[in-house]
């Protein structure tokens, strides 16, 4: 047997079996959690949703009128 305690030799052997509503339950906790972090700690969060162009520069949608549309 090697030296390594149990519970990692069970990790080498594959992944464990998890049942559907167990896995939804801990993405909803993990997903609860990072929202509660984010409004405790605004400044932190990523602020991933935002688009890093304003409404002043951003480049027009000309498709209609390249394309000849009605």
């Amino acid at each position: 047997m090697s030296d390594k305690p149990q519970d990692q030799q069970e990790e080498q052997q594959g992944p464990k079996k998890v049942s559907l509503a167990d896995a939804i339950k801990q993405k909803l906790a993990q997903k609860k959690a990072d929202q509660a972090e984010a409004r405790a700690n605004p400044k932190a969060a990523g602020n991933g949703n935002q688009s890093g162009k304003s409404q002043m520069t951003k480049k027009v949608n000309n498709q209609r009128r390249r394309t000849g549309g009605s």
